[in-house]
């Protein structure tokens, strides 16, 4: 290693997708290796819109292994922060920067520390897979610091070591994390279904309906079904493996009608096991109760699915348009009935690709305030607006799964530090 008085830091920046689930994971068949009772299939967001950007660096000056989250130093001493570190740090190789004249060799790293300074552009722990981007990040960009030789899917194993659903966004497009049956855990990783550009009619519209953070943790919540939930332990064993074939079908042949009645199933029947689980546990609440059966009617007037409703642990619906017409009027629609507040700026309600504002024929606030009533709204009853429920809509996309961020500028540490900037 290079002259211990010398200050050197080594760093690499990372920016990693969130993914949804649309065939959902929920419950452990092993809560310290996480590994779940059901396989799951995922959509991957753009990453433009939300995601998660890790820097991670090493240098002799360090005393401990640190790290900050949107800015506030957190605690790593949680087993799920040591079991990535520690399976990355036995995995590490040899590094060398000539231009520092750095030279680490693969037993040093047991010797240094590591600084990590992580930001979500989206809320952390408000149902939104905060924790899949953010470990998913970390393990990324550690393996890159390190001079991982593991492929993709031997990653997703370690990510899914610090929260299940980070080794589903290790991939962009449609990921499948396979439950695995050996006991240590090596089988269960995530594999790439389909590329973003598979699918790429889909738009998918998000409604963050509260970004405060839950009062039930996944993590619990899980727990209490698997302990309590007949429904969850029928829908593993039975209801599940049946879904994931139908599910990986209906994405290879682009059958929006199969996948959109698959999601919304899979999601009712997620919640259905948390109302099943004892106490019962409400992610969902009246605007989320509401979105649902806005879609439902709309989907039942036209005929065939036209948006794919599904919901993870928390209030926020995550709709997935089958093509940019549809996502048009669905914004349109979701505009109508859940207005922003006065004094709201519509470039703050409307986030992501804000492109889909002008295919409603929306410019400005008045125009929201003249939006017609949906064609499914009968005459002779009054629709009623919610104004202030939904707290603003993200417009995104299927999207790539991780990437290096080359540009120094994107570093969240400092160059010469390894402390936030």
């Amino acid at each position: 290693m290079a002259d211990e008085s010398k200050k050197w830091v080594l760093m690499v920046t990372a920016q990693t997708p969130t993914n949804i689930a649309v065939i959902k994971y929920w419950g452990k068949r092993d809560e310290t290796l996480i590994l779940p009772v059901n396989d799951s299939i995922s959509v991957t967001l753009d990453p433009d819109h939300l995601c998660t950007t890790t820097t991670v660096a090493v240098g002799p000056s360090f005393q401990k292994d640190r790290m900050w989250l949107n800015g506030k130093e957190i605690s790593l001493s949680g087993s799920r922060f040591q079991n990535c570190l520690r399976e990355i740090r036995c995995r590490a190789g040899e590094v060398e920067d000539e231009e520092k004249g750095v030279k680490i060799g693969k037993k040093d790293w047991e010797n240094l520390y590591v600084h990590i300074a992580s930001y979500n552009n989206f809320p952390t722990a408000a149902g939104l897979a905060s924790s899949a981007a953010g470990f998913a990040c970390l393990v990324f960009a550690l393996a890159k610091l390190m001079n991982l030789k593991e492929d993709q899917g031997q990653l997703s194993a370690i990510a899914r070591q610090g929260s299940g659903s980070a080794c589903r966004s290790l991939y962009g497009g449609f990921v499948k994390w396979i439950m695995g049956k050996d006991e240590s855990g090596s089988d269960s990783i995530a594999v790439q279904l389909a590329d973003e550009e598979h699918w790429n009619d889909l738009v998918i519209i998000i409604a963050v309906v509260s970004s405060r953070q839950k009062e039930t943790s996944s993590t619990s919540g899980m727990r209490e079904s698997v302990e309590t939930s007949l429904l969850l332990q029928h829908r593993a064993k039975e209801v599940v493996p049946k879904r994931i074939l139908q599910m990986e079908e209906a994405i290879k042949k682009l059958d929006f009608p199969s996948f959109a009645q698959l999601a919304c199933a899979d999601s009712n029947q997620f919640h259905a096991v948390c109302l099943d689980t004892s106490p019962p546990i409400f992610y969902m609440n009246d605007t989320s109760h509401r979105i649902i059966s806005y879609v439902e009617k709309w989907n039942r007037s036209e005929g065939t699915p036209q948006v794919a409703y599904t919901f993870d642990a928390g209030p926020n619906a995550v709709m997935i348009a089958r093509n940019r017409n549809v996502a048009a009027a669905l914004l349109g629609k979701l505009l109508y009935y859940f207005p922003p507040q006065e004094g709201t700026d519509l470039n703050s309600y409307v986030l992501g690709d804000k492109s889909i504002l002008k295919d409603v024929g929306i410019e400005g606030l008045n125009d929201v305030e003249s939006l017609a009533p949906p064609p499914e709204v009968k005459d002779n009853i009054p629709s009623q607006k919610y104004k202030g429920d939904v707290s603003y809509f993200i417009c995104t996309k299927p999207g790539k799964g991780p990437v290096l961020l080359s540009d120094k500028n994107q570093a969240l540490l400092d160059p010469e530090t390894g402390l936030p900037k």
